[in-house]
């Protein structure tokens, strides 16, 4: 963590739910979006590396971390979220989501959001031959939680959905990180519908009309960097990179100068 963490301000949704953020760095404005698991803590090592050169906002989604929630979940209520963010950020943003975010800020951009410039991380889409690889966990999701099977919700999701083996979930149960997991199970819910049992939404993508850029790790799975390539496809103009990382994931010093190149050329 930075010895000099951005200090935690809020601003208030359209149906008044208190969303989290913080704010750093000076320049053109951008949104980070966070995947399943995620809060604004999980972008924060990002926006370090973009703070030079960029006013960067990284976000509580709805029910995690210091933001509220407000039943029932909407997706319509997330990209109001987003919405009230590009306002405090000036009015306009680019916005880089990752995973069920990269889903989130492009259903947010084809709604016609003030978005600059929309860069998408391996939003978890199954095309070609992958699809129908991964059930849709959204009924079963609902279930767990309404029973108040939190460490069921987890299981399921990073087995079926992330597609770790079961040894390794295991290993994970033990690990002090696993409280962190079983505190926003419930919105494993939220990311289970914004990613539509992994449907890729080829009408709404043609809607934007913005430079959209998509990275794929060269770490990731087949499906994960087809994924990317079928939502630039997708996107009239769009284009996508490979950048070497690791599974599902980009390092901020490897990620920051792509995005820098994409965000201001």
């Amino acid at each position: 963590m930075s010895e000099t963490t951005p200090q935690v301000e809020q601003v208030r949704s359209a149906d008044g739910t208190p969303i989290a953020f913080e704010r750093s760095g000076a320049g053109p404005a951008i949104v980070l979006v966070g995947g399943a698991f995620s809060d604004r803590t999980a972008t924060r090592a990002l926006a370090e590396a973009l703070a030079p050169d960029f006013t960067v906002l990284g976000y509580d989604r709805r029910g995690r971390g210091f933001s509220g929630d407000n039943a029932p979940y909407e997706i319509g209520r997330e990209i109001d979220d987003l919405a009230a963010l590009i306002a405090a950020a000036g009015g306009s943003a680019a916005v880089y989501g990752i995973s069920s975010g990269a889903v989130l800020s492009a259903l947010a951009t084809a709604q016609g959001l003030p978005v600059t410039r929309l860069a998408l991380f391996e939003p978890p889409f199954q095309v070609g031959p992958h699809v129908g690889v991964w059930r849709d966990l959204t009924a079963r999701l609902i279930e767990l939680i309404a029973a108040d099977d939190r460490d069921g919700a987890v299981q399921l999701f990073l087995g079926d959905s992330v597609g770790l083996p079961a040894e390794e979930i295991t290993r994970m149960r033990s690990q002090p990180m696993w409280g962190g997991l079983t505190a926003i199970a419930h919105t494993l819910v939220y990311d289970s519908i914004v990613t539509a049992g992994g449907r890729l939404p080829t009408g709404r993508l043609a809607a934007i009309t913005v430079p959209t850029l998509a990275v794929h790790s060269t770490g990731s799975p087949q499906w994960l960097r087809d994924a990317s390539g079928a939502a630039a496809e997708a996107v009239p103009g769009g284009r996508s990179i490979s950048l070497d990382g690791g599974y599902h994931d980009v390092p901020p010093a490897t990620l920051a100068p792509a995005l820098r190149e994409f965000l201001l050329g």
